[in-house]
This record gives C-alpha cells, structure tokens and sequence, in this order.
C-alpha cells in the first residue's frame, strides 16, 4: 500500500519552468509524468527607453511580475501546488545588475543587453586590442559588448566596484533570490566577457583589459547542477523549502534543450525579440558566423553554438505597425490575410531587415536597414512581404555552414514569430530536404526545457510539420534569395 502511495505522489508531481525573458516573464507548471502543460501565465517586463539607446529594466518591476506570475500559476494548480518537486530557471543574458554580494540587494537598475550606451566604450576596448585575441578567446569577431557595458558602468558609477559587490544577469539575479546561491550560465559570461569559450572556463583576460577583477562576477554552472530553495523564498512561494532548482540557463542553452529529443542534431530557432539558431557540434575553433556564441555543450560533448541574427521581432513589429496598423493584433491579423495571396515579394525587391542595428556608414545614428528595388508601384504589402523574405534570407545565411557539414537532420521553430504560418512555410521552402516543425507552444519552449535537469523527456515540446509551399512559389523565393544575396554582398561592401 505505502509503494502505490509513493507512485501516485510521483505520478501527480509538478515541475517548474520559469523564463525570465527581455519583455516577458513566463511561469509554467508541467506534469511530471506525462509532460502535460498544467497552468502558465506571462507578465509584461516594461523597458525603459532612454536617450542615446539605453534600455533598462526595474528589478523590483521584474521581482513584482515574478510574485505575481507565481500566485497566478498556484491558484490554477490548487491542491497540485504542494506536488512541486523541481524549479528550473532561464533567463536573457548578456545584462548586467549590481548587487550586494551578500545580500543580493540590486544596486543599479538591469541594463539590458541591447542597451547602446556603451559603444564609446567598445571601440577604446577595441584599439587596446587584436581581433585574433577575441577571435581565439570567443571563438567569434568582436568584442564581447557586456564587457563595454562593465567598463561605461565603472566610469558612471566608480563607487560600486568592489568586492561587497558582485555583477550579475536577470538569471543569476533570480536564482540567487531562490536559493542563495550565486552562479553564472555560460551564455551570460561570454557576453559580458568573463568566459573563455576555447577553454570552456572563466578566464580573466579580457577582464584585465578593463582593470576588472574576475572575481566580480559568479562562478560557472556546472552541467545540469541544483541547489536548493531556501526557505525565505520557500515561504513567499508558499514550497517547501529544500526543493532543487536547476539553472540558470541563457535562454537559448533551454531553447535548445526543448527541441533536443526532435532528432539526433536539431537546430533550435528561436523566433523572438531577437532571432537565433542554435545546434550543437564537435570541439572546433571555427566561425560559422562572425555573431556566434560558443558556449560549452548541455546535451554532452561538444560545443553549443548561439547564432544572433541581425534582425528578429522588433524589426517585425515596426513592419506591421508601420506598414499595416499601429495597433499590433489587427496588424498581425491583417498580415496572415496578405500573405495568403502571397508569400513572395515582387522580383527585385529586396529589405536588409536590420533596422535594430548600428548604422554603419553613420557612426552616432541607429539602425542599418536598407531597401532595395522600390518603384512607384510598390505597395506597402510588397514591402511587408520583402521584409518577411529577407529576414528569412538571414535565417537561411546564417545556418548555410553548418547545414552543409551535416550539422543538422532538422529545423525546430519557435517564439512569437513561428506563430505566423507564413514565416514558418518561408523557412520551410528554404529547407528543402530537411524536415521542419513548429513548436506547439511556440511561446513557451524556454520554460519548458529549464526542467532538462529533472526529466529530459519532459523538456522535449511537442511539435507540428510545417506545410511545404507549392513548387512554383518555392521557385520564386530561391529566385529572390539569389537577389537578397547579389544586394546584401554589394550593400556589405561599402
């Protein structure tokens, strides 16, 4: 009697996903048998917008959305609250908090990893260095953009560098909040320049070019490790205290691990706030893309590689709201009508969709985004339609390399963007020969695989086929892939 008792208590068990995100913050509660979505809810994160393109975030604003999101998801559960056994945290890296090394007290609002301010900085970091040191040291061109963000950080706020304090992410902030425990994803340490991607360790090196002790940040999560929920937070949440919770993973590094029991060697696209791949490959020191980041493998040996594009939803959201309705829902609406007439843009029409970017030719404006082949008979559908096709054109760029090493047996989309079917099917016609699927819940994959640890099945999201465009629409977009690439390669050269 008392081992059915025991099975059934495992057998209702609930796990945790939570996804600390740029603009959103997702709570789910998963089964911890059968993987079944129980309850979630999502909670807004404001972004302050400020001169010379800074972006912030409150930590109390983002404390306040996790609270509520939490009580959301227990009243839903009920009696099954009390069946948590595991929390698994993901979060967006690459931002930097201040905080009380002891306390964990936040000192300086989240400056987010898109926040501009910096660039000053970057480019005196650049000047004292090599681009073979960086190339050798991430694995990527560039300098880590975190790493100026310390060094603008330290000049505005001098008093704050010491060791009472430490620098921290949204993940590492959160999960010190549940356990006590400061530790860092290597996502985040690449980003802000502490991890050394050949070796797959912290490593000062690049600190020292700044004058930065590395001891400033936290240490490196190991594989999938826990650490337990202490019992003031145990208390808030209304747990029981002693529970493990995994993390924290980049969101990208979770992304991943939902799509990981797809296929052998899955590529994860995350189609969100900014639009990445990511897939997984053997120890190398190559560059698959000049944007990539090399992070240490979570499904075993190897290497995990994060590819930002330079284009990704918000460069969608001003297309549909500019192009088609300022109100965002009927744009969206609006969008799924015109690209059932159509999917393709009119030949020769062409958008280098990175309008988040910096300007190259003007080095003090933002945004990078060029057209190409307007006439006075474009309409404001074509240009819809063209901005769609080129930031697939940019999905399909950046995953060429490893497509062609084998590296991949399968596309796996999710984010805000997979909802679209039109987005789906473009990427799909772009794929030809390997299969690919849409998340289910498109918007939920983060907080899905932060539960990797306690059962990697369950981590697994389920997924739907994509429909294949017809022959002569699949023409017609390699067609115009052909002519993204003569612009983009003349546009690049200047």
């Amino acid at each position: 009697m008392r081992a059915t008792s025991r099975q059934g208590a495992r057998e209702r068990s609930v796990l945790i996903g939570i996804d600390v995100g740029t603009t959103v913050l997702k709570v789910c509660a998963f089964d911890a048998t059968s993987g079944a979505l129980l309850a979630q809810t999502s909670q807004k994160l404001p972004v302050a917008l400020l001169a010379n393109g800074g972006r912030e975030q409150s930590v109390q604003t983002l404390d306040r959305a996790f609270a509520a999101s939490v009580n959301a998801v227990r009243e839903r559960l009920g009696n099954r609250w009390s069946m948590v056994t595991g929390i698994g945290l993901a979060a967006q890296g690459g931002s930097s908090i201040i905080a009380e090394r002891k306390s964990g007290k936040a000192l300086t609002p989240m400056v987010l990893w898109n926040d501009a301010r910096a660039h000053a900085h970057a480019s005196l970091i650049e000047k004292r260095t090599t681009p073979e040191f960086w190339l050798e040291f991430t694995l990527r061109e560039g300098i880590p953009h975190g790493l100026a963000r310390l060094s603008w950080l330290r000049e505005k706020r001098p008093g704050l560098f010491h060791d009472f304090n430490i620098h921290v992410g949204a993940g590492e902030w959160m999960f010190h909040r549940l356990t006590g425990v400061w530790r860092q994803d290597p996502g985040n340490a690449i980003q802000v320049g502490s991890y050394n991607a050949a070796a797959k360790r912290l490593d000062s090196a690049a600190f020292d070019v700044i004058d930065i002790e590395l001891s400033f940040v936290a240490r490196l999560r190991e594989e999938h490790e826990t650490a337990r929920l202490l019992p003031a937070a145990a208390k808030r949440l209304r747990l029981t205290a002693g529970i493990p919770v995994a993390g924290p993973y980049i969101d990208q590094e979770a992304g991943y691990l939902s799509a990981a029991g797809v296929s052998p060697h899955p590529v994860h696209c995350s189609l969100g706030t900014a639009w990445v791949c990511n897939y997984a490959r053997p120890d190398t020191d190559a560059v698959d893309s000049p944007m990539q980041l090399v992070l240490n493998s979570v499904v075993g040996k190897g290497q995990l590689v994060v590819l930002p594009l330079g284009t990704g939803n918000t460069s969608w959201d001003w297309a549909l709201t500019t192009l088609i309705d300022p109100d965002l829902d009927k744009a969206l609406e609006n969008a799924e009508v015109l690209f059932r007439k159509s999917l393709v843009p009119p030949p020769g029409l062409v958008v280098v969709p990175h309008f988040a970017q910096r300007n190259p030719v003007h080095a003090e404006a933002y945004g990078a985004g060029a057209f190409f082949g307007i006439s006075t008979g474009t309409t404001r559908a074509d240009i819809l339609r063209a901005i769609a096709a080129g930031m697939v054109f940019e999905l399909t760029d950046a995953l060429r390399r490893p497509v062609s090493k084998g590296l991949a047996d399968s596309i796996v989309l999710g984010g805000g963007a997979s909802k679209g079917d039109y987005f789906c099917r473009l990427i799909a016609a772009m794929f030809r020969g390997i299969p690919v699927r849409k998340q289910v819940e498109q918007d939920l994959a983060v907080a899905r695989g932060a539960v990797y640890a306690f059962a990697p099945d369950i981590a697994c999201a389920p997924t739907a086929a994509v429909r294949m465009p017809g022959e002569a629409a699949c023409r017609s977009l390699r067609e115009a892939a052909a002519c993204f690439d003569q612009v983009t390669r003349r546009f690049n050269a200047l």
